[in-house]
Formats: C-alpha cells, structure tokens, sequence
C-alpha cells in the first residue's frame, strides 16, 4: 500500500496543476519534437530523436509519480488545526539554545518542503523531532553542525 501524504489545498493544487500542465503541455512539445526528429531520417544514428524519446520518458515518470501521489494524498482541514502540539500544518517558532537565534519554521509533508521558505518537511530530522511538542518543551536535533537544542517558543496555525 503506498503512503498517504498529507498536504494543504495550496500543496495538493500545485500538485494538481503541476500534473496538468505535465499532461498537456509537455507531452504536446515532446510528441512535437519526436516528429521533428523523425523528419531527419535514420532514426539509428538521430541523436535529437534519442534525446526527445529520453525527455519523453523523464515525463511519463514524473507524471505516473504524481498521478500515485495524488491518488494516496489527504488534503489538510485547516479548521480542525490546533496548536496545542507541533502538527504537520502549524507553524512553529523555536529558539535555539546554542546559538541564541530564533527561527519559523512551518511543518509541511515533504511533497510541500522548501527549507529556504522556512517550510520543512515532517520526514526531516528537524520537523520530525518537533511533531507532538508543546510549547516550551526543549528538543535536540542531530544537524549538520552536531547536535543543537531548541526551545519551542510558539505554535500556530
């Protein structure tokens, strides 16, 4: 059975539209350009039309992975979102204890993560740790730079 991925409405229609535009635009260009490559003639020696079957095959991947993501997510009700405990939706601010710096941090599934937006996955070492926290509790993370405690300062929706 494939794993359920919880996302917000705006994840789920990025997916949505990503797909989409997959299916329509992208393989009208490449269908376009593997004809074109045909036009040149031996199809041994062609190497557009090995490079346009390649980028055919790159898509169809991509579009049957989001079609089985898709099939298997749950979107997020963000009215049932509480910040009682750090879940997958909340926003988290949390002070780190080592370096006296504060950071926001929102926990997203990891279809959604984009660390350099301060969206973090709940698979990471970081969102993992925080999920079922409460505010106050102190955590430590295994990063890159050893390990580093954190003091949840606040949640949100």
């Amino acid at each position: 059975m494939a794993k359920q991925t919880i996302v917000s409405h705006e994840g789920f229609e990025k997916l949505r539209n990503e797909l989409e535009f997959l299916k329509t635009v992208k393989r009208k260009e490449i269908a376009q350009a593997i004809q074109k490559a045909r036009e040149y003639g031996d199809l041994s020696e062609n190497s557009e039309y090995d490079e346009a079957k390649n980028e055919q095959a790159e898509i169809e991947t991509k579009i049957a992975a989001l079609e089985e993501t898709l099939a298997n997510i749950v979107v997020m009700d963000d009215a049932a979102l509480g910040t009682d405990k750090v879940s997958v939706g909340n926003t988290v601010d949390i002070h780190c204890v080592d370096d006296k710096k504060d950071y926001t941090y929102k926990i997203v599934a990891s279809a959604e993560a984009d660390p350099l937006e301060g969206r973090i996955s709940d698979d990471c070492p970081l969102g993992k740790t925080l999920l079922g926290m409460k505010q106050g509790d102190t955590i430590s993370v295994e990063t890159p730079m050893g390990i580093r405690r954190f003091t949840i300062t606040e949640i949100t929706k």
